[in-house]
């Protein structure tokens, strides 16, 4: 099979248009829009950047979005609480722990402390269980497979 060009925006587009329209269908039939927490410990430059996409992107398809901006200095017990309280939390949906995390924070813990349902990165053991026996409940935050209705770029073909 030759290689194809993806125009990713396009599909980047498409996907986060269709995701809006889904959450403004679901308020308007009186449910509340998902809710996504994520945790950022410490002040690491590339994970801010990644955490910020994450919580623009939120905003930008209608989700609650809350963000924890932890010091460096955030001990275990602290970080587990914080998990604790969002696993009871009612309107979080999902769950995101920025990795990696400070040393000193052990990430095992953190991974099999988020409630398997809110796990987004389904880094859980039993949502990498699931997986691995191909009956997911989660899948992690990567590609299965390009929409198929996307329209390819002049002189590509489509996907």
């Amino acid at each position: 099979m030759p290689a194809q060009i993806i125009d990713g925006k396009a599909i980047a587009t498409i996907i986060t248009d269709k995701v809006a329209l889904c959450v403004a269908q679901r308020l308007a039939r009186g449910a509340r829009a998902p809710g996504l927490a994520v945790i950022l410990v410490g002040g690491d430059s590339a994970s801010k950047i990644y955490v910020s996409s994450k919580r623009k992107m939120c905003n930008k398809v209608g989700f609650i979005s809350k963000a924890y901006d932890l010091a460096l200095n955030t001990t275990q017990d602290e970080l587990i609480d914080l998990i604790d309280k969002l696993n009871e939390d009612p309107c979080i949906d999902g769950i995101l722990v920025q990795f990696p995390l400070p040393k000193g924070l052990d990430e095992t813990q953190v991974i099999e402390r988020i409630n398997p349902h809110k796990d987004v990165d389904a880094f859980h053991p039993y949502n990498v269980g699931r997986f691995a026996q191909r009956i997911p409940l989660l899948r992690a935050c990567t590609p299965l497979s390009p929409p198929t209705n996307i329209t390819a770029r002049p002189g590509t073909r489509a996907p």
